[in-house]
């Protein structure tokens, strides 16, 4: 018995040596607070709100509040609710670092870090968990985060594309925690197709204010008219309320669901020491329309429901709209269908070439007719209705609406040729190939052949 007594003493003993060993000291606790105190008072938008944390956690400091937390999670946690109770930032919260295998500061422990971001990354998908198109032409986006545009803009890109021919999309804000405030206004840019200010940043570092306005270019198909829905919840928050909210002000989508977070503050994170991080806002947003923003308050969706019914109930609205969409779609195009095919039967060479550019200009920038609904007009007059002069014109208003595609050169070349134009004809599918090349075309053999072609004729011909 006294054998065993003291075995179970000595483990006793060492156990609490090493729980002893690893919990946090205080003078660990008080370092880890002054550089926090330090950090806000340098970087936080609002300084005299820094001030005021700083008076709060010192004063709990000196009561004792943080004695009770042994490990850095809880003490983490604790100095979150410290902060939040002064500022009611609800960016500006406290983390403990992943444990990682390799001591810190050294290249081990920084490659373990690197690679678990990628990791990170790549589960992600930068954001873009789910993209697919619903039944009754509707596209859908489950977007989890705004991923930094240098990052995540193919994978916007290869989205927006499978989204850009549906009659109503909806993105669903509701597992979104923000992100890139460039990732925003680039998705943004897609729902306009006019110059608009979406939204403004004034940071606190130069006391300067930024201002977003929709792009100029974006890759892949606008979406000006297209009805746009907006699944939100008291999760969605900072970039993906500022999104919602942009989107809100600017009367350009319907938001369904739950009032969002309430977090307008952008920033980012820098290390208290080696096992805590903090993020501090840096900035805080500016809507044009409002002059202000959702801080503390959230965005209020149009239409309130909890977010378990928010997709159903989101769904059933934008079908309809998608329905109604068609018809007003089917109308206009129609009335411009009308006005262009006059232009085709009244063709007169060189008189009636800029006003089928006009009326294809038209089409193209109602989002009625892409580049290739053009090139099947142009074989349509070229081969079933045995106009070459208006496939010819047809042919040569794609290559001037899409310049940079090599199809459209080749179409125009194959026109040309038709019409015994080989010199001209020629040159397009010399055009054709070049792009090609230069694109990485699939299609580059096709090109070449039929340059070829029209060099052989060019040489019986002499």
């Amino acid at each position: 018995m006294t054998r065993l007594f003291l075995l179970v003493a000595v483990l006793f003993c060492c156990t609490l040596a090493t729980a002893q060993e690893d919990a946090l000291t205080a003078e660990y606790k008080q370092a880890a607070i002054e550089r926090l105190n330090q950090l806000m008072n340098d970087r936080y938008v609002f300084p005299d709100v820094a001030k005021a944390t700083e008076a709060h956690l010192l004063e709990q400091w000196e009561a004792g509040h943080f004695d009770q937390f042994t490990e850095d999670e809880s003490f983490a946690e604790a100095l979150t609710v410290s902060v939040q109770s002064i500022n009611k930032d609800k960016h500006m919260r406290i983390w403990a670092n992943p444990v990682y295998e390799a001591p810190p500061n050294t290249p081990e422990h920084r490659i373990e870090e690197q690679l678990a971001r990628m990791d990170r990354s790549r589960r992600g998908n930068y954001g873009f968990s789910s993209v697919q198109v619903l039944e009754g032409n509707v596209g859908y986006l489950d977007l989890r985060g705004f991923a930094g545009l240098e990052n995540g803009k193919a994978h916007a890109d290869a989205a927006m594309k499978l989204l850009g021919r549906t009659d109503a999309v909806i993105f669903d804000l509701r597992k979104n925690g923000g992100g890139s405030p460039r990732m925003v206004q680039y998705l943004c840019s897609f729902f306009f197709d006019e110059k608009v200010h979406l939204n403004s940043l004034y940071w606190r570092q130069g006391d300067e204010t930024e201002e977003f306005w929709t792009l100029d270019e974006v890759g892949g198909n606008r979406m000006p008219d297209v009805p746009l829905f907006i699944i939100t919840s008291d999760r969605t928050f900072s970039g993906a309320e500022e999104f919602s909210y942009n989107m809100q002000t600017r009367e350009r989508a319907t938001l369904v669901g739950e009032t969002t977070g309430g977090g307008a503050n952008p920033g980012g994170s820098v290390s208290i020491n080696e096992n805590l991080r903090v993020f501090i806002p840096v900035g805080r947003a500016i809507n044009p329309v409002t002059k202000t923003n959702w801080e503390g308050v959230g965005v209020v969706p149009e239409v309130k429901v909890d977010q378990e019914a928010a997709y159903d109930k989101t769904l059933a609205l934008a079908q309809e709209a998608a329905e109604s969409y068609r018809a007003e779609k089917k109308e206009r195009f129609t009335a411009m269908f009308m006005d262009l095919n006059a232009q085709f039967e009244t063709y007169s060479e060189g008189k009636s070439d800029a006003a089928i550019l006009q009326q294809l200009t038209a089409c193209k920038e109602a989002n009625l007719m892409g580049e290739g609904d053009i090139n099947i007009l142009g074989y349509e007059h070229l081969m079933q209705l045995e106009k070459p002069n208006v496939a010819e014109a047809i042919f040569r208003a794609n290559t001037l609406l899409y310049p940079h595609s090599a199809n459209v050169y080749d179409s125009y070349g194959e026109a040309l040729m038709m019409n015994g134009k080989l010199e001209a004809s020629a040159e397009n599918f010399q055009r054709a190939v070049d792009l090609a090349i230069e694109n990485e075309d699939g299609n580059l053999e096709v090109f070449k052949r039929n340059l070829a072609n029209v060099k052989s004729k060019l040489e019986a011909k002499d």
